[in-house]
């Protein structure tokens, strides 16, 4: 049956009452405001984290709401025992995923792929509820082909300064997609590209915080290389919007989740720079090994069962991220 058949398409709860969703990584950037959405649809979230990069702010927003429970702990090291606990979905969401975090974190970001989403997994298996592996664009490596399709495979260097985060997302995927066929769990898999809005950490080490804060502050814009390798930047309520999508899908391969619209670093930069009216130059510094030359997600197969489209322009993302970082550097 073709995965564009309309018996296929996915079907979108109005509510979530009723429903638990556990997620992992909870006070991150993306799984708080992953979070969020589920409580503000009547869902009850069990939120687990270490803070290892995760913010205890965001968990303070999380805990305003009645039907939020918190748990600190290491995912790789073990769960809270959640015995007579019903879970229906299990969100694995948890993982440091900025350049800067490879250099500093590179066994802590393998554990939590590995052991940690296994332990998961386990949870899932034996609540019998669905899981949903958020994986990356990072799978596909330095890619070879562009725009990137879920069916390909990717390039990339198993030994270089991202393979702690590639690889260790490309096991978690094997992983996943394991337990599915030997046991049975009801998984789904995103790739999760560029993204970015507010709760990301004001010094991330990505891109666009790093050029909003630069331009904020009237400093020069670091770009590496020529700045015409390419990104394809989505905002958070959009992507979040896509993992509703696929959670509620009816396929267990990998789906794409991201926006498609393509910019050079370069163009990026100049255009923060005119969106702020910063007085801020543009430097260009070496680029880093094995550092992409060109991302863009196809989404052709989510948008094939669902009515998924980004919604949030990159001018009106950047307004948003802009107003949150100075809000931030205000109470500093």
């Amino acid at each position: 049956m073709s995965i564009s058949d309309p018996s296929k398409r996915v079907e979108l709860p109005s509510s979530m009452e009723g429903k638990t969703v556990l997620v992992a990584g909870a006070a991150g950037f993306v799984p708080s405001t992953v979070s969020e959405f589920y409580l503000n649809l009547g869902a009850k979230v069990i939120g687990l984290d270490n803070f290892v990069t995760g913010s205890r702010s965001n968990i303070e927003i999380l805990n305003k709401y009645e039907n939020f429970e918190f748990h600190e702990c290491n995912i790789y090291e073990s769960l809270p025992d959640f015995s007579g606990v019903k879970i229906d979905y299990i969100l694995s969401l948890a993982s440091p995923a900025s350049p800067i975090d490879f250099k500093v974190l590179p066994l802590e970001i393998m554990r939590v792929n590995s052991e940690g989403t296994m332990h998961l997994l386990e949870l899932a298996k034996d609540k019998g509820a669905r899981f949903l592996e958020a994986s990356t664009s990072e799978v596909y490596g330095d890619p070879e082909i562009h725009p990137q399709r879920e069916d390909y495979v990717g390039h990339v260097n198993p030994i270089g300064p991202r393979a702690c985060y590639d690889e260790a997302k490309r096991f978690a995927e094997a992983m996943t997609m394991s337990y599915h066929t030997k046991y049975g769990v009801d998984t789904r898999i995103i790739r999760i590209f560029n993204t970015y809005g507010p709760r990301m950490r004001p010094n991330d080490g990505r891109v666009i915080p790093n050029f909003i804060n630069q331009a904020m502050k009237g400093e020069d814009l670091t770009v590496y290389g020529d700045g015409l390798q390419t990104r394809s930047f989505c905002y958070v309520t959009d992507l979040v919007n896509a993992i509703h999508n696929v959670l509620f899908s009816h396929d267990h391969t990998p789906f794409n989740i991201g926006n498609p619209d393509e910019y050079t670093i370069l163009d990026a930069a100049k255009y923060i720079i005119e969106a702020l009216g910063s007085t801020s130059k543009i430097v260009h510094l070496e680029l880093p090994k094995d550092d992409p030359k060109r991302r863009r997600p196809v989404l052709d197969k989510l948008q094939a069962v669902s009515d998924y489209r980004p919604q949030v322009s990159f001018k009106d993302g950047i307004a948003k991220t802009a107003l949150y970082f100075k809000e931030i550097a205000q109470k500093n």
